[in-house]
Formats: structure tokens, C-alpha cells, sequence
């Protein structure tokens, strides 16, 4: 008797359901049944990791939470973009069936870990697949490193922002290890912040959180849908209870993965640092009230240039660029561009 061996398409659909039910989480009995799943056939790990990047791509639209209207936003798009085929995730799914490709500037697709640091650089966004089918989605400027063995799964982070989602193994809890603390994880997203001369950001997504010490039995919950921020060498005991976070202001935080930043009533002086980030272009702002002036909307993370010129006809500032700094000043007699 022939079994007939399982086709790519239904691989596909299997893994896009198991991507949408993992969104609204999965018990214990369907955590189990899907580890078996990805430990059938090789091809079903990597067919998750294409579901899971497409459903990051679907979630442009709803990025700002049901609440968010652009036309509140008085800031102007810098020039008409053109305008672009709608793709639906049934559109999609249907191209990953027949073989098809949907390139994304902030995704990599099927990348192999090394025992070495991995590391994103200036503007990079990048998706890594781990080998039991979890994924991390580095932010720019980001290193980590993987040590997975027999008793634990874990990353490193040394810097920089990280996405993760954790696929369940009662016999490997997840960490993320940070100075002095991990943060360990059953199963879910989360997210794990750590940039220079700022405090430590974590934030629960799907599935809770609990921050362990590193050398001490101390421990402290942090339940889905939360935060907490702290100083990097605080003790656990003294850290501050974790706040819960809505589901809108939870995507404004991860726009990032879409390779875009969000603000609503940042200072523009904090926006050009966020900018920063992502580009070598450097915003400038010698006018110390334009520089306390509100920010909202949704912009591209590599445009700079773009974003400073729609604040400056917002705001009647004048705009000036000399190599890689862009000036923004309401002082008279600059030339405009």
C-alpha cells in the first residue's frame, strides 16, 4: 500500500491555521499536537515561519489599533506614493502554494544560526528562525546569542530589540537573559528592550511572563497583556509592579516589525532621536519650542528626510540638508528645500 506523501500546499494551510490559532493561544492538549505536527514532516517548520512572517505583513493595516483615524493627524505625506495591488492573506497563502515569493525589505527568511553573535546593523530588521520552530524578530542594531541545549532553550540579549514567539516544550523552558536577570517564557510573544543609557523594556503580548534572577530564587510575574520598565542593575525586589498595556498601544510598540515608527504626542527632538536608529541621517533641531512640539502619525523607519519635511510644513519650520544632517529651524533667511 503507497501513502501518498503530503503536498506543499496543504503543509501551507496547515501552518497559516496554526498561525492564527496560536494569535488568540493554544491549550496544553494543542500545543502538544503541535509539536507533533512540526515534528512530522521537515518541510512543516519552514512553511510556519513563512505563515508567521505573512501574518506579521497583514497586520500594516490594523498597526494603530481600531481607534487610530490618520485624519486626526495634521502631518502630510512628504509625495504621492504610487498606488499598489491590495494582497490578501488568501492571496498570499495562495502564492507560497505555487511556489511563489513576497520579498519584504525588514524580513529574512530562513536563516541559519551560528555559534557567534547575530547581529543586525543600521536600519536592518530581521526574522530568525530558531530549531525547535520558535522565532525572534531582531530589531535594528540588535545582537544576540542562542544557546540551546538539553534542559533550556536560551537567547542572549546583548543589545538592541527583540520580538519573540515561543512555540511550547514542557521539557525546555525559554529565557532571555539579560544582566543579572532572565525572562522566562511557557509560550507566546513578547518583546525584550535593552538600548544604551536606557532602561530595560519588556512587554507580555500573548501568553505571560515571569523575570527571574539570575542567582537568586526572586521572581516576579508579568501577565499577558503587560509591561515593565526598569533600570538595567535594579534588583528584582525592588522593581515596580507591571502595568497592563492595550492591545492598540501594544501595536503602536511593535511597528518596527514593519519597518515603521509610530508616535502620538512624542517631542520632535525624542522623534529624531528614534529616527536615529534606523538611518544615518541625523535630524537637527536649533529652535529649542520646535523641538518641544508634539508629534503623532505612522512613518517610514528609513525616511528620515521625508518625515522632516512633513513636520516642517506642519509646524512653518524651515528645512536645510548638508551631507547627512537635516537642520530644522523656524529662524528666517534659511533656504528652504
Amino acid at each position: 500500500m503507497t501513502i501518498e506523501r503530503e503536498t506543499s500546499r496543504s503543509i501551507d494551510e496547515q501552518a497559516a491555521d496554526w498561525i492564527a490559532r496560536l494569535d488568540r493561544g493554544l491549550s496544553e492538549a494543542e500545543s502538544q499536537a503541535l509539536n507533533d505536527w512540526l515534528a512530522g514532516d521537515p518541510r512543516r517548520r519552514g512553511a510556519m515561519l513563512r505563515a508567521n512572517a505573512l501574518g506579521m505583513l497583514s497586520e500594516s493595516a490594523r498597526a494603530l489599533g481600531p481607534q487610530f483615524d490618520p485624519k486626526q493627524f495634521a502631518v502630510p505625506e512628504p509625495a504621492p506614493q504610487p498606488r499598489t495591488r491590495r494582497v490578501t492573506r488568501r492571496s498570499m497563502l495562495a502564492m507560497i502554494g505555487t511556489g511563489g515569493a513576497i520579498a519584504a525589505s525588514v524580513v529574512a527568511l530562513g536563516i541559519s544560526l551560528p555559534a557567534a553573535a547575530i547581529t543586525t546593523g543600521l536600519g536592518e530588521v530581521r526574522l530568525v528562525t530558531l530549531e525547535d520552530g520558535s522565532t525572534m524578530m531582531l530589531n535594528t542594531q540588535t545582537s544576540v546569542k542562542v544557546h540551546y541545549g538539553a534542559r533550556e532553550r536560551s537567547v542572549e540579549l546583548l543589545y538592541g530589540e527583540a520580538f519573540f514567539t515561543v512555540l511550547a516544550d514542557p521539557s525546555r523552558p525559554f529565557f532571555v537573559e539579560l544582566p543579572g536577570k532572565r525572562v522566562r517564557a511557557t509560550r507566546g510573544t513578547f518583546r525584550v528592550r535593552k538600548l544604551d543609557g536606557k532602561p530595560v523594556d519588556i512587554l507580555a503580548d500573548q501568553g505571560g511572563l515571569a523575570l527571574v534572577a539570575a542567582s537568586a530564587p526572586a521572581l516576579l510575574q508579568l501577565p499577558q497583556g503587560s509591561r515593565l520598565v526598569f533600570p538595567s542593575e535594579s534588583p528584582i525586589a525592588q522593581l515596580p509592579t507591571p502595568q497592563p498595556i492595550a492591545p492598540d498601544l501594544v501595536s503602536r510598540e511593535l511597528v518596527w516589525r514593519e519597518g515603521k515608527i509610530a508616535f502620538e504626542g512624542e517631542a520632535l527632538i525624542d522623534a529624531a532621536a528614534e529616527f536615529a536608529r534606523y538611518s544615518k541621517v541625523r535630524i537637527e533641531i536649533r529652535d529649542p519650542s520646535l523641538a518641544r512640539e508634539p508629534v503623532a502619525g505612522l512613518f517610514a523607519a528609513s525616511d528620515p528626510i521625508g518625515f522632516s519635511r512633513a513636520v516642517a510644513s506642519l509646524f512653518g519650520a524651515r528645512i536645510e540638508q548638508s551631507g547627512n544632517t537635516v537642520v530644522l529651524s523656524r529662524n528666517q533667511g534659511r533656504p528652504q528645500i
